[in-house]
C-alpha cells in the first residue's frame, strides 16, 4: 500500500498465489472452513474412494489374500496422489484459506482399513 524507507514496497492485498485459490481447488466451496472430518468424507466419496471401498469390501467378502493386497496397494497409490500430487502448488494455500481440510484423518482411516484387510485376509494357521 505504500513504500517504506529504502524503496521497499509492501501490500496488504493477497498476492497472485492466493488469488482465486479456492475457486480453482474447490469451485463449489460455500465459504465455511473445511474440517478434517469434512475432508475425509469428501475424499472417501470421490469416484476413486468409492471404487476402493468397493474393491476392499469384495476382497474381504471373498477372503482373497491377493485381492486384499491389490486393494491395499491401490489405497497406497491414492493416498500418495492425495498428499503428494499438487501440480499447481495451490494445496497449501487452499488449506490456509480453509477450503481444503487436513487429510490426516483420512490417512489414518485408510491405514486402519489396510491393516484390517491384511489381518483379515492372511492365511490361517492350522492347529496340530
Amino acid at each position: 500500500m505504500g513504500s517504506v524507507r529504502g524503496g521497499l514496497t509492501f501490500t496488504l492485498v493477497p498476492g497472485a498465489a492466493w488469488a482465486d485459490v479456492c475457486d480453482k481447488e474447490r469451485p463449489l466451496w460455500d465459504g465455511a472452513p473445511v474440517s478434517a472430518v469434512g475432508e475425509a468424507i469428501g475424499l472417501f466419496t470421490t469416484p476413486a474412494g468409492v471404487f476402493l471401498i468397493a474393491a476392499t469390501a469384495l476382497a474381504l467378502a471373498l477372503r482373497s489374500q491377493w485381492g486384499g493386497l491389490v486393494a491395499v496397494l491401490l489405497w497406497t497409490g491414492f493416498i500418495t496422489f492425495v498428499t503428494m500430487a499438487d501440480p499447481g502448488g495451490l494445496r497449501s494455500d487452499a488449506m490456509i484459506e480453509g477450503c481444503i481440510g487436513s487429510p490426516t484423518l483420512f490417512i489414518a482411516a485408510v491405514a486402519a482399513i489396510c491393516v484390517g484387510t491384511v489381518l483379515y485376509t492372511m492365511p490361517r494357521q492350522r492347529g496340530d
